[in-house]
């Protein structure tokens, strides 16, 4: 129940996340403390249907890697941010992981499902900006 507490307490207007909040920062910090390749976000604001206000996607090039990324994200978020994602998926698979913070939502991801499932295309209308060192 505590999980729906967070999602119903989000008003639209609200002041929300930039690619400069610490949050977002830290995120992507920590996707290239582990070496994660192709790091590009998605302003989804101006996007009605959209269900956070960003997502960052990025690539690992073998499992050991798409763990290490998660699990790094996971560990520095809790340190520095004092945040607990709301929910992560794909653990079990090994292909995509998905790591949601409500107001980011992280896929990282092996080449071959990113490639098939084109995230950047199917969320064309917003503004992307690569992330890498």
């Amino acid at each position: 129940m505590n999980n729906l507490n967070v999602l119903s307490s989000r008003k639209k207007g609200q002041t929300r996340l930039s690619r400069n909040s610490k949050l977002f920062k830290v995120i992507i910090n920590a996707i290239l403390d582990k070496k994660g390749e192709n790091i590009v976000s998605l302003d989804l604001k101006k996007i009605p249907e959209a269900v956070s206000d960003f997502f960052i996607i990025c690539q690992a090039n073998n499992n050991n890697q798409l763990r290490a990324i998660a699990d790094n994200i996971e560990k520095e978020v809790k340190e520095k941010c004092d945040e607990m994602p709301f929910k992560h998926e794909g653990r079990q698979a090994e292909q995509w992981i998905l790591i949601d913070y409500v107001d980011i939502v992280v896929h990282i991801m092996l080449p071959e499902p990113r490639k098939f499932y084109r995230l950047e295309e199917l969320w064309s209308d917003a503004s992307s900006m690569e992330h890498n060192s």
